[in-house]
């Protein structure tokens, strides 16, 4: 059964939350990136339903015929590299989390004071 576009963005807030980079700021690139999931999605289907067709004839003005690929798989494309730009905007991939600093919630005084002697 196919998620809706609410269901991925509670998804993914839930996701960025377990990980400790969860912001109410990201809401809107949250929207956005589920949205596109979404599309995915829905693209995917389509294709399947196609037998996953890649190419198509297509006869240009000038009369040649040629194969192309099909529009659905050139948005899948597109798609995808748009996916893979907001997961890393998200910090949603492991080679983006690297580079993030988590907040730790509920961490205790004694616990800062320790891990600040250690970078000493």
């Amino acid at each position: 059964m196919p998620k809706t576009k609410q269901s991925l963005e509670k998804e993914i807030q839930k996701e960025m939350t377990a990980l400790g980079i969860y912001k109410p700021e990201y809401k809107k690139l949250i929207n956005i990136f589920a949205g596109m999931l979404f599309q995915y999605q829905e693209f995917e289907r389509q294709f399947e339903e196609s037998g996953f067709q890649l190419t198509e004839e297509y006869t240009n003005k000038a009369g040649a015929t040629n194969d192309r690929k099909v529009p659905l798989y050139t948005a899948m494309e597109s798609l995808r590299k748009d996916i893979a730009t907001y997961s890393d905007r998200l910090c949603l991939n492991p080679k983006s989390l690297e580079t993030v600093t988590t907040e730790a919630k509920n961490k205790s005084t004694l616990i800062s004071v320790i891990g600040e002697l250690g970078n000493r």
